[in-house]
Order: C-alpha cells, then sequence, then structure tokens
C-alpha cells in the first residue's frame, strides 16, 4: 500500500497543476505525445512483443491476443485518437448552467476536472494511451493499472507520455502507471481514500464486479457487453446478414460484440442458413435453440448459461423467437444494458424496440459495433458506462468533470 499512497500523493499534486492549465498547454502535451508514439514505435511494438510471446506460452485464446496486440497500424490509429482529442473542445471551464435570482446574485454553474482519476484495466494497451490522454485533455491525473499481460507495452506507452509530459513543461506525475500487477496493488487502488476522485474498471464481467463491490472509493462502473441484434420478420435479409456478421467477427474480443442473435420465426428459415454461410468463414461457433437446431443442422444446443455469457471470442449464440415482445422479454432477462439492436423496416416495430429496451446504446438497423467514443466523435473514450448515475454510454470529456456553481453578488445577505 505504501507504493499506492506514494503514486496517490504524487498524482493529487500533479491534479492541482493540472486543472489549472489552459487548453493550449494541454494540446501542446497532447500533440508532443502524438509525436512520441510515432517517433518509438518500434521501442513499443518490440516490448508488446514480449507481452505476446508470453501471451502464448501461457495459453491465451486467439481473440484476447488479438486484443493485446499491436500493430504499425494500429499504433497509427492510437496516435491519431490523440490527435482527434487535441481538436475537441476543452470542457473544464465551460458554463453549463445557472442564471440570476431574483436577489441579484449571478450564479454559473461551470465544468471542472474530477481530480485523479484511476483505472483498472485487462489486456488492452491501446487503452493506456486512451485514458491517459483523456485524463490530461479534461484536466485529471490518472493512476493506471494494466494487466500483467500488457506490462511490457504499457510501460513503454507510459514512460513516453511521461517523457513528453515534462517536454511540455507538465508534472510527469499526471499520468503514472502501477508496475505492481498483482492482486494486492489492485486492491489497494480500490481503497486509495483521499487521493483517489473515482475509479473506473474496464474489462470483463469479473473484473468490474469485484471492483463494484471492493472499493471504497468511487466507482464508474463500465459495462460487460452482453449485446444482442434481434432481426425482425421485415429485416432486409442482406442487410441483416452483413451487420450480424460485422457485429460477431470485426472484432469478436470487445465488449460492443454481439453475443446473441434473435430471430423471428417468419424469417428464419431463409436467414439462418445465409447467416451461417457468412460466419463460418470465419469459423464462428453457433449455439442454437431447439429451432435453431432444426434449420441449422449441427448447431451445438444453446443453454441458459449460453445466453448469459459474454464470449469475447467467435462463438455466437443464436434464438428464433415469435414476436418482437419475445425477442425484448429475452433482452431484458439477459442484457447487461450494454448495446442492443434491432434489425427492420417496420417503423412501429423500431419505435417499440427503442422505447422498451433499457441500454446505453440502442440501435435500429445498425451494428452495435459502433458504440465507441471515437465512433460518437469523442475523440476515445475511457470507458463505456453501463450505469445511470453520472455518466452512461461512451465516456468522453465531459463525463470526466464535475462541476462547481460560481456565485457572484454585491453584498447580499440571507
Amino acid at each position: 500500500m505504501n507504493s499506492l499512497l506514494e503514486l496517490g500523493k504524487r498524482a493529487r499534486a500533479a491534479a492541482r497543476v493540472l486543472g489549472c492549465c489552459s487548453a493550449g498547454e494541454k494540446n501542446r502535451a497532447l500533440e508532443l505525445i502524438a509525436q512520441a508514439l510515432r517517433r518509438e514505435q518500434e521501442a513499443v511494438l518490440a516490448a508488446n512483443a514480449l507481452d505476446l510471446e508470453a501471451a502464448q506460452q501461457a495459453g491465451m485464446s486467439a481473440s484476447l491476443q488479438d486484443r493485446l496486440r499491436l500493430t504499425g497500424p494500429r499504433m497509427e490509429g492510437i496516435a491519431q485518437a490523440v490527435e482527434d482529442l487535441m481538436r475537441l473542445e476543452d470542457p473544464v471551464g465551460a458554463v453549463v448552467g445557472g442564471g440570476r435570482r431574483p436577489n441579484g446574485l449571478e450564479i454559473k454553474k461551470i465544468r471542472v476536472p474530477l481530480g485523479v482519476v484511476g483505472m483498472i484495466y485487462e489486456a488492452r494497451p491501446n487503452v493506456t494511451v486512451d485514458a491517459a490522454c483523456l485524463c490530461l485533455k479534461s484536466g485529471n491525473a490518472c493512476i493506471l493499472r494494466g494487466g500483467k499481460e500488457a506490462i511490457h507495452a504499457n510501460t513503454a506507452l507510459a514512460e513516453l507520455m511521461r517523457r513528453a509530459l515534462a517536454a511540455a513543461g507538465l508534472p510527469e506525475d499526471c499520468i503514472q502507471l502501477v508496475q505492481d500487477t498483482s492482486r494486492a496493488s489492485a486492491n489497494d487502488l480500490m481503497t486509495l481514500e483521499g487521493y483517489l476522485d473515482v475509479l473506473i474498471p474496464r474489462g470483463g464481467k469479473g473484473l468490474i464486479q469485484s471492483v463494484v463491490k471492493n472499493a471504497t472509493v468511487p466507482v464508474i462502473e463500465t459495462g460487460a457487453g452482453n449485446c444482442h441484434i434481434y432481426v425482425d420478420a421485415s429485416a432486409d435479409l442482406e442487410m441483416a446478414v452483413r451487420v450480424c456478421d460485422n457485429a460477431k467477427t470485426s472484432r469478436p474480443s470487445v465488449c460492443n460484440a454481439v453475443e446473441t442473435v434473435l430471430v423471428h420465426r417468419e424469417i428464419a428459415p431463409r436467414f439462418l442458413p445465409a447467416l451461417k454461410e457468412a460466419l463460418d468463414r470465419h469459423q464462428v461457433q453457433l449455439r442454437g435453440c431447439a429451432r435453431t437446431a432444426a434449420l441449422l443442422p449441427g448447431v451445438l444446443p444453446a443453454t441458459a448459461q449460453d445466453y448469459a455469457t459474454e464470449f469475447d471470442d467467435y462463438i455466437l449464440a443464436l434464438r428464433v423467437v415469435d414476436s418482437l415482445e419475445e425477442a425484448i422479454e429475452h433482452i431484458r432477462t439477459y442484457t447487461t444494458g450494454h448495446s442492443e439492436a434491432i434489425l427492420t423496416n417496420d417503423l412501429a416495430n423500431a419505435q417499440a424496440f427503442v422505447d422498451r429496451i433499457d441500454a446505453a446504446a440502442v440501435y435500429v438497423n445498425a451494428s452495435t459495433r459502433f458504440t465507441d467514443g471515437g465512433e460518437f466523435g469523442f475523440g476515445a473514450e475511457i470507458g463505456i458506462s453501463t450505469q445511470k448515475l453520472h455518466a452512461r454510454g461512451p465516456m468522453g470529456l465531459p463525463e470526466l468533470c464535475s462541476w462547481k456553481y460560481v456565485v457572484t453578488g454585491n453584498g447580499q445577505i440571507r
């Protein structure tokens, strides 16, 4: 705990400096980070190669290795995301409410940084940069605790960002990485009261629930993604196959990938064979209900546990339903509140789905894979919140701020 306390003290001191920095000062630091990501790409990829070698030796699944893997194009995408943040408006100091009271008091509701943001996350080295730069732009210091699977890449990325901060004249301790990847360090971060203003877990259901249950600091719960697509009887068959294929196979290890496809019985005999043909190209394992098995011989039987599982892999659950109402009831039973979609040409069914499904993102005729800060125009996201207090959905710069009320008078008393 002593090492985490030291990180907390340094982060608190850095946050006081960063919270008063101008947009120009923060953007200069982001510019230097983007340059360093390109300039030091080979060193980061070499560090990532060590992580991948260890992952292979440990028997990590191919889909999780894909989460862990950095490539030249992915590094360029990370650098471009940092530059996208530079172009976004600085949220700090924005007046988001207020007015004049009858007694003459002027009240302004002004966005301010949260202070010190903690992150616990798994094998996603891109999160190290996304989280650090979102915190930087929103005026927050951050303490990042990634998983052991990505420790070499995370260390390389954190160090290059710290050097960029120093070159920009900002405290290096605005960005700190916890080097200890043991369970003890995660527990210590969860209880870093007095130094951590909020803790954000990002990863699988087990990690998120552990943080929610054990943390004594404020937590923003980000989402396990048991996402569904309902293919309505009126759906365009070709579009539905294309969307479901994309939602499952474009990157199955991420939280916005679809895990269950529900199909109206009227379209199932035509849709399911076409979907299987598309998914077979990616060797997706299908698990279905009895009616699905009757249409697709050889499909594994789906259990209630399958319908409740975020596979994060090339596995998809299928179910044939009799109605929109049955699809909605299934989703209500198994949803994690992340992203849900309907594919339909029936406007009334689309509206009913949107009205009755309670999730952070609800789609009509589009892939669930768009639930992402970059795709929503936020530059990046620090996580996707599935709770309803303070923030919901992809969390960008405004969600990393709180506010304070500035009240100006001319001698009023109560």
